[in-house]
């Protein structure tokens, strides 16, 4: 890893003024799989519309003065949540039974990977979240298995498996404590 670049940090509770700015990095982030449903940007447009609409919305964006270089957000999910209910096997109670924060997404632009971006935009997001434990599902596949493994080297532990939609791949469920 290059040493870390010097970026801000942003929050951001209100996804109407920065929703260009992910959409932006999350089409470059994710260029080689736009031309598949699941991963296209309108499809990913109307998840993240669908998301920024729910209890505990989060947002974290990195910028290099002005331009947006990576993102990361969430919300909180409760027992019960559709996330949960699409699992299998089912979750533990120890992981239902209070509220859980849900990192729904995180993407980078290529220039910046590799630099610890992603980690302080993770880390950013934890650091504003009061639930005991934070989610993420990934595909095991994406990058060779490279994304999976630094979710793993985050301290993130699978848990189980998930297919949110019938055009998105069969996803693995991580969880870790949010401290």
């Amino acid at each position: 890893m290059t040493t870390a670049p010097a970026i801000e940090l942003r929050a951001f509770t209100d996804l109407s003024t920065v929703r260009g700015h992910v959409l932006d990095v999350y089409a470059e982030a994710r260029a080689p799989l736009l031309h598949t449903a699941n991963y296209s940007v309108n499809a990913f447009g109307e998840r993240l519309d669908r998301h920024s609409a729910e209890p505990g919305f989060l947002a974290i964006l990195a910028y290099d003065g002005e331009a947006p270089v990576g993102y990361a957000y969430g919300n909180r999910i409760e027992d019960g949540d559709r996330y949960w209910q699409r699992m299998t096997p089912a979750p533990s109670e120890a992981y239902t039974a209070v509220p859980a924060a849900a990192l729904k997404e995180i993407g980078v632009r290529t220039a910046w990977r590799g630099t610890g971006v992603a980690r302080r935009i993770h880390d950013a997001f934890l650091a504003s979240r009061d639930e005991p434990h934070v989610t993420l599902m990934v595909n095991e596949a994406a990058g060779e298995g490279r994304v999976h493994a630094l979710y793993c080297s985050w301290g993130y532990t699978g848990i189980g498996h998930s297919q949110p939609s019938p055009v998105s791949p069969r996803l693995t469920v991580m969880i870790r404590p949010t401290t």
